[in-house]
């Protein structure tokens, strides 16, 4: 089971490579005045700051232990989803790879934050005045993991031979 794991832990630390790479290209060349237009009318890469949590939520807080709350809300979050992988003998192969890229995805959102305080988003999706708050490549990892482990939970379950 080791290789599996090795394999779960890979993904996700690619996850945070390409997060990291994306995140480090945009703060470099992208001012918080561009915008570069990829989709006419549906996709644009643009740079944003977030020190909430997703959708922007709480970045306009002004409680005083906010970045910390949420970066030891993100460890923690790191920590119970690496055990999970820990235990990959019992996960079903769609769930492990879902783990591991909300793996990838916290680490490379917690990265930021430790680092900052805030997150760099920049894959900006619309169509006319339907907006969806900016992401990162973090973020689309934390939603794809989520999706498949919601897949596992939904899809039938097989059953042992001769069990009730």
């Amino acid at each position: 089971m080791t290789g599996i794991r090795l394999k779960a832990y890979g993904a996700a630390a690619a996850v945070f490579a390409l997060d990291r790479l994306t995140k480090w290209v945009v703060e470099l060349r992208v001012s918080f005045a561009d915008t570069y237009t990829v989709i006419p009318g549906f996709f644009d890469i643009v740079r944003a700051q977030n020190r909430g949590v997703a959708f922007g939520l709480f970045n306009e807080s002004t409680f005083q232990w906010r970045t910390t709350l949420l970066v030891l809300v993100s460890v923690a979050a790191v920590v119970v989803v690496s055990a999970i992988i820990w235990k990959a003998r019992r996960l079903d192969p769609l769930s492990l790879w879902g783990f591991a890229l909300i793996l990838g995805g916290a680490a490379g959102n917690l990265f930021d934050r430790i680092l900052s305080g805030r997150v760099t988003d920049f894959l900006d999706f619309y169509i006319r005045d339907y907006h969806w708050p900016a992401f990162n490549v973090a973020d689309s990892a934390l939603v794809a993991g989520c999706g498949l482990l919601l897949l596992d939970m939904l899809r039938p379950q097989r059953k042992a031979a001769n069990v009730p």
